[in-house]
């Protein structure tokens, strides 16, 4: 699946395109600690997440990470929608909980027999 088709999950909004909608998502990643995100996120992953400030911006950038799925109605802040825009990362928001919305990415990357 590719960054741009997740608009297509139902209760996913886009927040910020990114620099690219064609970039490949490989796995969805769930956490809320940066520092575990930096070391253990796979690149090219979903980041699901409740933390909507602009660390988690950098740390996406640093980790490699495909886009970032803002979890359970958290907001972005303005600082993190302009450095996600300066830096190209992806980013969406949803009301659903982490572990629903990580699972709904999941089952759209066609791994349900994982």
């Amino acid at each position: 699946m590719l960054v741009g088709e997740l608009v297509d999950l139902p209760g996913l909004t886009l927040v910020n395109s990114g620099a690219e909608p064609q970039r490949s998502i490989e796995s969805a990643f769930c956490c809320d600690l940066l520092s575990l995100v930096m070391s253990r996120a796979p690149a090219g992953c979903a980041w699901v997440t409740v933390m909507g400030n602009v660390n988690s911006v950098a740390v996406a950038v640093l980790a490699d990470i495909a886009c970032v799925v803002l979890a359970e109605g958290a907001a972005f802040d303005d600082t993190a929608l302009k450095r996600a825009e300066e830096k190209g990362v992806a980013l969406f928001k949803t009301d659903l909980p982490v572990f629903e919305a990580a699972l709904s990415i999941h089952s759209m990357l066609g791994n349900r027999d994982d």
